[in-house]
C-alpha cells in the first residue's frame, strides 16, 4: 500500500479546515476522473489515491487541487491534469525495480507519483526555484528515492543512464536525441510532441536491437520544453 506520512506537517493554508489528508477528495478524483476514463493499472490508481495533490499546488489554489484540470504553479509552468498524470504513468508500464528519468520536475507531483511506484526517480528541472521547492515538499512527505538535478532537460541525465522509463512533462517539437539514447533496452519513453497549438502524446519503446518503436496516443496540451 502506498502511503505518505502527514504527521508533523503544518496544515496547508487555504485547506478549508478539512485537515491534511483530503482522502475522500482523492478517492473521488480516482473514481470519477481516472477509472471512469479507462485507467486500469491498480498500482497507478493506488499511487494517485495516496499522493496528497493539495500539497503541490499554490496556497491560493488549494480549493482546486483535485479539480479536473491543470493549475498554474508559477514561472509559466503548470501541474498537469490528474488524468494526464495517471495516463502518462500508466503508459510507462512501471515495475517496482525500475529506475525512471523525469524531465520537468515542476512542483514535484508527478515525481511523487513515480516515486511511489519504482525503485528510484531521477528528475531534471530547468527552473531552480521550482526544483528547490519540489525537493522540500518531497522531503517533508518522506519521499527519499528521488535524485534532483537543475539543468536542461533536453540533455537528460547521462551520468545516471540507462533508464527503464523516461517521462517528459513539457513538449518539444521532436524527440530529443539524448533522451532516446538514455533509454534501456525494453524501456519506455512517454513524451508530448508538437508545437504550441497541436501536440500528440507518444510512447517510444526501445527494442533489443536498439531501434525505437513509436506509438501515438491522445492529443494533449503542455507548456513547451525549453
Amino acid at each position: 500500500m502506498v502511503s505518505f506520512p502527514t504527521e508533523g506537517i503544518r496544515p496547508d493554508p487555504g485547506a478549508g479546515g478539512r485537515g491534511l489528508d483530503r482522502g475522500p477528495e482523492r478517492a473521488a478524483m480516482v473514481a470519477e476522473q481516472l477509472t471512469a476514463r479507462g485507467i486500469q493499472d491498480e498500482r497507478v490508481l493506488a499511487a494517485m489515491a495516496a499522493v496528497p495533490r493539495h500539497r503541490f499546488v499554490p496556497a491560493a489554489l488549494q480549493e482546486e487541487a483535485y479539480a479536473d484540470g491543470p493549475l498554474p504553479i508559477g514561472y509559466g509552468q503548470t501541474i498537469s491534469q490528474p488524468y494526464i498524470v495517471a495516463l502518462m504513468t500508466e503508459m510507462l508500464a512501471l515495475r517496482p525495480t525500475d529506475r525512471v528519468l523525469e524531465i520537468g520536475t515542476g512542483c514535484g507531483y508527478q515525481t511523487a507519483v513515480l516515486a511511489a511506484l519504482v525503485r528510484e526517480v531521477c528528475t531534471v528541472e530547468l527552473v531552480e526555484p521550482l526544483a528547490r521547492a519540489a525537493r522540500g515538499r518531497l522531503g517533508a512527505l518522506g519521499v527519499l528515492n528521488v535524485a534532483f538535478r537543475v539543468g536542461d532537460g533536453r540533455e537528460g541525465w547521462m551520468e545516471q543512464a540507462p533508464y527503464d522509463g523516461i517521462v517528459v512533462t513539457a513538449a518539444p517539437e521532436h524527440l530529443p536525441a539524448a533522451l532516446g539514447a538514455q533509454l534501456a533496452p525494453g524501456g519506455r519513453l512517454v513524451i508530448p510532441l508538437g508545437g504550441r497549438v497541436v501536440q500528440q502524446l507518444h510512447r517510444f519503446t526501445r527494442g533489443e536491437a536498439g531501434a525505437l518503436f513509436d506509438e501515438e496516443s491522445i492529443p494533449v496540451r503542455f507548456v513547451p520544453l525549453v
